[in-house]
């Protein structure tokens, strides 16, 4: 009993978030974001990311086709590489800098990488390290709807339910 009351008091004063948030970062409000405590590291889309002859690092938040992309240029002399790998093994080297972000009311500084989440169901991810001991994680609680799941999968599920070996055949390769 003394080790669980030793973890409450530990945990008091963390604020308790949900595996999606609504985030703020300067004057963009409700940002979706994926808290994904299976990830290291933060991640946030950018666009057109360079480093100019003098050593600064340009780039804008998202990018033309997103509905919180304003164009405008961010600066920053105060920038590392960051060798990143996918959950399918894919290593890329990406610029990470530090922006404030504000989860749930309360404003944290967050090493995020720079990325094209274009094809992310969420323009922000939230890892670990931002949130460690700051907030917990309540996998129950979301505040963004996930935006639904892929239409394909659908008739994709009906066929292997007809007939999962035909399936197998059809769609996954022979296993040795």
């Amino acid at each position: 009993m003394a080790q669980i009351a030793s973890i409450n008091q530990g945990t008091k004063n963390l604020g308790v978030i949900g595996s999606t948030e609504y985030v703020s970062i300067g004057k963009l409000e409700r940002i979706p974001a994926k808290i994904d405590t299976g990830a290291d590291s933060s991640s946030i889309w950018a666009s057109d990311i360079v480093v100019k002859e003098d050593g600064t690092l340009t780039f804008k938040l998202f990018a033309p086709k997103s509905p919180y992309y304003t164009g405008e240029v961010l600066k920053s002399k105060e920038y590392t590489v960051s060798v990143i790998r996918s959950s399918n093994g894919n290593e890329q080297i990406r610029y990470r800098t530090t922006l404030p972000i504000k989860i749930d009311g309360h404003t944290v500084k967050a090493a995020l990488t720079l990325a094209d989440r274009s094809r992310n169901n969420f323009p922000i991810l939230i890892g670990r390290r931002t949130i460690s001991g700051k907030f917990l994680v309540d996998v129950s609680k979301t505040e963004v709807e996930r935006p639904p799941k892929n239409p394909r999968t659908r008739p994709l599920n009906q066929e292997l339910n007809e007939d999962p070996y035909e399936f197998h055949k059809k769609y996954m390769k022979k296993s040795k």
